[in-house]
């Protein structure tokens, strides 16, 4: 590998000669040989939006030359588009404020820029990382801003959609299913009857809580840190930089952003993030109580409850020939599982605010960009490749007469203990509750049916 020297303002160093980035970004990589997790794409598509915004923004406001400006707007876009992804290399793992990523996008975006205006890479001639990509900000305000809007654009071009499909799968197997009889189970045991349907409602609803949870998370990531540069107090950046970004920011990603009105508060915490993170741990907890309670009501087909027919995706055992296994719900369960660890590291992350500053944003922001992409994806596989192809069985409802927690409505009628003392007597004997309550009580057969009738048990009297 061939290299070329560079300095910063720890002196001099090695660079590759053909990286887009520069000594800082190449000292990080020096330091922090931890992992192979980076930053995703949306974290890098909003940081280079801040840098073009602001490149835009001191133009205006007559901090930075035109053709200076003109040259970093081209060259954010560039990497805004996701043309030179592979030169951000940075560690996670690495400084705790990601001010060694925003060096890597202002070392990246200053060289991009450099190299279309024929200069050398490397030179930091005319456009210098720090005093022109950088300028009025601070890696203190730019990296919360930036894992704020990444997590946005992940809700709502990702997430709230993903849950969206989710829903209307579900609420529309509710209406499929609402026909189809069957026995509840609380305590793992025989309830009173339920509509598969119900059931399905109650998952559909818990996905509409879902949806409305991802939006409270968006309330919160909308706020941005930007305007507090170091510690908060703005030092460094001409009056009405950070208002003038964010209105641009708005704009480009038609989602409304607002400046913190506290931005001590807002740089020192990541409170918002672990709100939002807490939200997506909600949203993972339902999600797995509907991929379990799937995966239940589809085993067997024989030995099992088999109440529902879940899709054949692919073939279940190296060994077992024609085992089908519920891939797509296990799929989904782990992603949960994934989520809920996530959110135990973004809870630690943020209890890591030291006085002017949260020291662990880059490892908060992974965990966070990643639940949000997770959720998402498997939200809509779910839908896609299980919910949409499930099918009832007849199981259910030839269970139904045979339950004994049909009693329930003899009580009324007779007592509880009664009813009770038939339900022994039924689990005993092998028979139905209808045929132990025609010894037991002095109903006809007819009105034992229409006070046993299933179906009128699934609504309120």
């Amino acid at each position: 590998m061939k290299f070329r020297e560079e300095k910063d303002s720890m002196g001099k160093l090695n660079v590759p000669e053909d990286a887009l980035y520069g000594a800082t970004t190449q000292r990080a990589l020096l330091n922090f040989p931890i992992s192979d997790l980076r930053f995703n794409r949306t974290f890098i598509k909003s940081i280079a939006e801040i840098k073009r915004c602001a490149a835009e923004t001191n133009l205006e406001l007559g901090t930075l030359e035109k053709d200076l400006a003109d040259e970093i707007v081209k060259a954010a876009e560039l990497v805004s588009k996701g043309d030179y992804d592979s030169e951000f290399v940075v560690d996670i793992f690495q400084t705790g404020s990601g001010t060694s990523t925003n060096m890597n996008t202002n070392e990246v975006i200053s060289n991009v820029a450099i190299k279309n205006m024929g200069g050398i890479i490397g030179s930091r001639d005319p456009i210098h990382p720090n005093d022109h990509v950088n300028k009025g900000q601070s890696s203190n305000d730019v990296v919360p801003t930036a894992i704020h809007i990444a997590g946005c654009i992940g809700i709502v071009e990702s997430l709230i959609p993903g849950l969206e499909k989710l829903q209307k799968s579900l609420e529309k197997k509710s209406e499929e299913f609402w026909g189809i009889i069957k026995t509840g189970r609380t305590h793992l045991q025989d309830a009173t009857p339920i509509r598969l349907g119900q059931e399905f409602l109650g998952y559909s609803g818990q996905i509409e809580e879902s949806i409305r949870r991802a939006k409270n998370s968006l309330s919160e990531l909308s706020v941005l840190a930007l305007g507090g540069t170091a510690v908060g107090t703005g030092i460094g950046m001409q009056k009405g930089f950070s208002n003038k970004v964010i209105e641009k920011l708005s704009k480009r990603f038609n989602i409304k952003f607002s400046e913190s009105p506290n931005h001590f508060h807002s740089q020192s915490t990541i409170d918002a993030i672990v709100a939002s993170s807490g939200n997506l741990k909600t949203i993972a907890v339902s999600l797995m109580k509907i991929g379990n309670d799937i995966r239940w009501l589809g085993s067997g087909p024989r030995a099992g409850i088999g109440e529902i027919e879940l899709p054949e995706v692919q073939p279940g055992s190296s060994i077992m020939p024609g085992k089908v296994n519920p891939v797509i719900a296990e799929s989904l369960t782990m992603v949960c599982a994934q989520v809920i660890g996530n959110d135990q590291t973004i809870n630690i992350a943020g209890q890591s605010g030291n006085f002017e500053l949260n020291v662990m944003m880059p490892v908060a922001a992974y965990n966070l960009l990643q639940s949000i992409d997770l959720l998402s994806t498997s939200s809509t596989n779910f839908a896609l490749q299980c919910v949409d192809g499930l099918k009832s069985t007849t199981k259910g409802p030839e269970s139904v007469q045979n339950g004994l927690a049909i009693c329930t409505a003899l009580a009324p009628k007779i007592g509880y203990d009664n009813a009770a003392k038939i339900a022994h007597i039924a689990s005993d004997s092998g028979e139905t509750i209808l045929e132990v309550a025609k010894r037991e009580t002095s109903f006809s057969h007819q009105e034992l049916v229409d006070i046993l009738n299933a179906e009128s048990m699934t609504e309120p009297s």
